[in-house]
């Protein structure tokens, strides 16, 4: 493998690679040399990344995890809506699916009824990626649907966010507080902000 064919495999992979991907000593030592002159970092052991794919934090969804639908941290920076800097990607999926991740980029998987997943989704090119991604009311309502794993404070910080935007649809929301089951928390949470 010369190092035209890395860069090849990287760019193919979003940019990153393992060792297990890698054919031979020959390869691996390129691999290696390339690590120590600056034009790949090592993420871990075993996982290499181009340093232009870290800036970028969008990945190719469809292609890891088929019909996958980002949420949650993702979709909160997505739309503005949180300052937190998601620490991997946030990936929904049907709850009966089973997927095979790869060791890099770090995605947490989130199972929710098939249901869930016919509501409240829109598809968006984001980093010249087409993607799946909860649309602005749904993500809102998901920060309180997981208040207690996000933290009250990110949820807070989500349904203010919200607030001060003038795209916002409050009748939207409210539909889709209903369907998953947090009206009653929304509404309580939207009476002590306005």
């Amino acid at each position: 493998m010369n190092k035209g064919s890395i860069i090849d495999t990287l760019q193919q992979q979003g940019g990153f690679i393992t060792t297990g991907e890698v054919k031979s000593r020959g390869e691996y030592e390129q691999l290696r040399h390339a690590a120590e002159e600056g034009n790949l970092v090592r993420i871990r052991k075993g996982v290499y990344a181009e340093t232009s794919a870290l800036a970028n934090n969008m990945i190719d969804v469809e292609r890891i995890v088929p019909r996958g639908v980002l949420c949650l941290y993702s979709a909160f920076s997505h739309h503005g809506l949180s300052t937190q800097v998601p620490s991997s990607t946030c990936i929904a999926i049907d709850a009966r699916r089973k997927v095979r991740l790869p060791d890099y980029p770090i995605i947490d998987l989130y199972y929710w009824k098939k249901e869930y997943l016919e509501f409240g989704i829109m598809q968006k090119e984001i980093s010249g990626y087409d993607v799946l991604i909860t649309d602005l009311e749904r993500t809102v309502c998901d920060a309180v649907k997981y208040r207690n794993k996000i933290g009250l404070d990110v949820c807070g910080e989500v349904i203010d966010s919200y607030l001060k935007k003038d795209n916002r649809n409050i009748s939207l929301l409210h539909e889709y507080a209903q369907i998953l089951r947090v009206k009653n928390i929304l509404t309580t949470y939207l009476e002590t902000r306005l």
